[in-house]
């Protein structure tokens, strides 16, 4: 591995700090509703039914966004990309701020919705071109967790100038430091190392990597983004990462619950859901590392590693998760195996699979055909807890859960083998 000059080095750690604070950035100016939600229903006196229509209809927007923003970001680059969409995202939560209806939320929402889904295409586009093959798993490991920091000054920060301010200051206290990080973007961000006059740290070669065959030209058209988004193996990829967002998302938003009719007491419920993230933290970390120093880089068969991991963890949710406490344990192990591919499918298998310049199209079509699984669990698993008793439900879920685990190998099973004769067809030829 060739060694860096001391500018490339210096230039790549002001890309990766930028990077990582402009999706915490993007978490502050999107998660301060989620802690506003009972407050806004005495404000507009509505119910929590109407607040839920409000977050189903920035969903929907951040669905659709994710297409239209992979798109642009590939036309554009992601410096535009993401000083565009978190500039227009800190407008609206200014706006959220003087809102004073129920109809100003749900229409800047829907914006609001559209433009966040610029973050994660544009931030994984922004490091594309600044991290070298045999690294990048490791260095994405822990650089996916920005979105951890986000949540976390959220529900800090928020949550105090909320307690102390009102909602109002909620909104634009966390829209101010996001303010700075837009700035830190400006002045920081580049989208390739030839855009300050240094050599390319990475080169478009795709002898050893050719999954996708993709146009490497600086703009490309329209026809060649169809290209991308009908491409089979980006497909699958698309399916697989839905089983994984729909088990993430709903573990985030139900395994309070589910603990707590399992026997725990509420605060206890709270606390102990915590090691799924915890457990969840470390396996992206894990999976990162695993990727470039055991799987040189073969991200399917990390996959469907760990996906075989998770069939084997929910299986034991279903088994052995009588005692609460030991099922808050199993739920961790179920958080460790989602994580990994969580990160590796958005992440470094999205820059792989098509090239770096493509990262940012490739990533927003998985991130896009994936984020119908938040859309749609709350709603199918709600069902399972108000038509059935509660531990019957939770039964029902987790046996979902496990049928999506199943799905995820399959479709990884068949991506492995896709990608086998791919790879063999091209040595023969070559």
């Amino acid at each position: 591995m060739n060694q860096l000059s001391q500018q490339q080095r210096n230039w790549r750690w002001r890309i990766l700090l930028a990077s990582y604070l402009a999706y915490a950035g993007y978490y502050l100016t999107r998660k301060t509703f989620t802690i506003v939600k009972t407050t806004l229903t005495v404000e507009f006196q509505i119910g929590l039914d109407a607040i839920a229509h409000v977050w189903t209809v920035f969903l929907f927007a951040y669905l659709v966004g994710q297409f239209v923003n992979s798109y642009l970001g590939r036309k554009w680059g992601a410096r535009i990309l993401l000083l565009g969409g978190l500039g227009i995202s800190i407008l609206i939560n200014v706006i959220f701020g003087f809102a004073n209806s129920y109809s100003t939320l749900m229409v800047f929402m829907f914006f609001n919705g559209l433009v966040q889904a610029s973050g994660w295409p544009g931030c994984v586009g922004a490091v594309a071109q600044w991290l070298r093959q045999k690294e990048r798993g490791t260095i994405m490991g822990f650089w996916s967790t920005n979105y951890l920091l986000g949540n976390i000054v959220v529900k800090m920060l928020g949550g105090y100038v909320l307690a102390a301010c009102g909602w109002r200051y909620a909104f634009w206290g966390n829209t101010v430091i996001t303010f700075f990080v837009w700035w830190l973007i400006y002045f920081w961000q580049r989208n390739k190392p030839e855009d300050v006059g240094l050599e390319p740290i990475v080169k478009q070669d795709f002898s050893a990597r050719s999954e996708v065959r993709a146009s490497t030209a600086e703009r490309i058209p329209f026809s060649e983004y169809l290209k991308l988004l009908t491409n089979p193996i980006v497909l699958l990829m698309g399916m697989s990462y839905f089983s994984i967002k729909f088990l993430r998302y709903a573990l985030d938003s139900w395994l309070p619950t589910f603990l707590n009719i399992s026997g725990l007491g509420k605060a206890q419920a709270a606390y102990y859901s915590s090691i799924f993230d915890m457990a969840g933290l470390a396996g992206s970390i894990f999976a990162g590392i695993a990727l470039d120093r055991f799987f040189r880089s073969r991200w399917e068969r990390l996959s469907l590693a760990m996906g075989l991991g998770l069939v084997i963890s929910y299986y034991a949710v279903i088994q052995l998760g009588q005692n609460p406490v030991l099922l808050a344990y199993l739920y961790g192990l179920v958080g460790f195996m989602i994580y990994g591919p969580d990160t590796i499918l958005c992440g470094a298998a999205s820059v792989q699979v098509a090239g770096e310049k493509n990262s940012v199209a490739v990533v927003g079509i998985v991130n896009g055909i994936g984020c119908l699984g938040p859309v749609i669990q709350e709603e199918v698993i709600a069902w399972f807890m108000k038509e059935k008793a509660a531990s019957q439900g939770i039964h029902d879920a987790n046996e979902l859960a496990l049928f999506l685990s199943m799905a995820f190998v399959l479709i990884m099973v068949i991506i492995n083998g896709w990608i086998f004769m791919i790879q063999k067809k091209f040595k023969n030829a070559t």
